[in-house]
């Protein structure tokens, strides 16, 4: 049975091994294999270790977890823009374990806690547009394909992105 709760610190190193593992199996041709294959790894585990040790007031990471073992995450930064709303910044599930609703409940749970913060503000993430899967899983959430634009990577690179968006949150509860 998976569970879900809100990250510790105590967290960071198994979501940072998630999240490299995620962008090597869905960001191939995306960010540089250099980056992927090298310095990924250490370059998520410092991101973690910031955000859960010194988290930003509007922050909100939650796991979900199968047998005590990290399987799926998501992080979300209420209030992050004037006109979008909250950014859900990461959602990834392990590959094995996909289709089985962990991202439905991780995405739901992050819409319920941005409408308490917030009942006016929306919802938005960005999408890498070579990553067909996720477009599909946010077209079935009822995400809006809301434009294209380039954004810059953590390898230093810039790919165009979908700007997926859900006015009201409560389409998502």
């Amino acid at each position: 049975m998976v569970t879900y709760r809100e990250a510790t610190a105590e967290d960071a190193k198994a979501i940072a091994e998630l999240h490299s593992l995620s962008w090597q199996q869905n960001y191939r041709g995306s960010l540089s294999d250099a980056f992927l294959d090298g310095p990924l790894l250490s370059n998520r585990h410092a991101v973690w270790q910031n955000r859960l040790q010194y988290p930003s007031p509007n922050q909100y990471i939650i796991v979900a977890e199968l047998e005590r073992k990290l399987c799926g995450f998501a992080c979300a930064y209420s209030a992050n823009d004037p006109i979008w709303g909250t950014l859900l910044d990461n959602l990834h599930v392990r590959k094995d374990l996909k289709g089985q609703g962990i991202g439905r409940v991780l995405i739901e749970t992050v819409a319920r806690w941005s409408y308490q913060k917030n009942p006016e503000s929306g919802l938005y993430l960005w999408v890498l547009l070579k990553n067909t899967n996720a477009q599909k899983f946010y077209d079935k959430m009822g995400g809006i394909n809301q434009e294209l634009l380039p954004q810059k990577n953590p390898d230093g690179s810039v790919t165009d992105c979908y700007r997926y968006v859900w006015p009201d949150v409560t389409t998502l509860l």
